[in-house]
């Protein structure tokens, strides 16, 4: 096997650092004032995923399952999530997001966007932002194999 060039790892570090920080960062900005961050990622999975089972989300989010029982009972206490009878299989019930969740998910991301927005438009300049740009659609190649 061929050895990886200490520019690939030192690359590979910065990465890995620079998108840890940011997605810190960005959790930060986001509205989720009393929601945990397992809960969070709840909610974002139901609007990203849709319908969904405990059993689903608890695979998915890779907690066991009472762990995933005590996350959906937060969101059910603030009204976030609503639970139906699975139309197929009566015994399940299936896990969805109420009005007040999908505007709660929208605001975070909108939170989050402008933040993002902002802090592009007042820390770099356009040329920057262009180098952005297309270091991103580079890092894109290594989501695409």
């Amino acid at each position: 096997m061929d050895e990886v060039s200490a520019s690939a790892v030192r690359a590979a570090r910065d990465v890995r650092v620079v998108f840890s920080r940011l997605r810190r960062r960005l959790r930060e900005v986001a509205a989720t004032q009393g929601l945990t961050p397992s809960q969070t990622s709840v909610l974002s999975r139901l609007g990203n995923d849709g319908a969904s089972s405990a059993s689903a989300l608890a695979a998915a989010e890779q907690v066991r399952p009472q762990s995933m029982a005590t996350t959906l009972a937060a969101l059910d206490e603030h009204g976030l999530i609503h639970r139906h009878p699975d139309p197929y299989d009566g015994r399940r019930q299936l896990v969805t997001l109420t009005a007040a969740g999908r505007r709660r998910l929208e605001g975070d991301r909108q939170a989050r966007q402008e933040w993002l927005a902002r802090a592009l438009q007042d820390r770099y300049t356009d040329k920057e932002r262009r180098l952005v740009i297309e270091a991103l659609g580079l890092l894109e190649r290594l989501t695409s194999e």
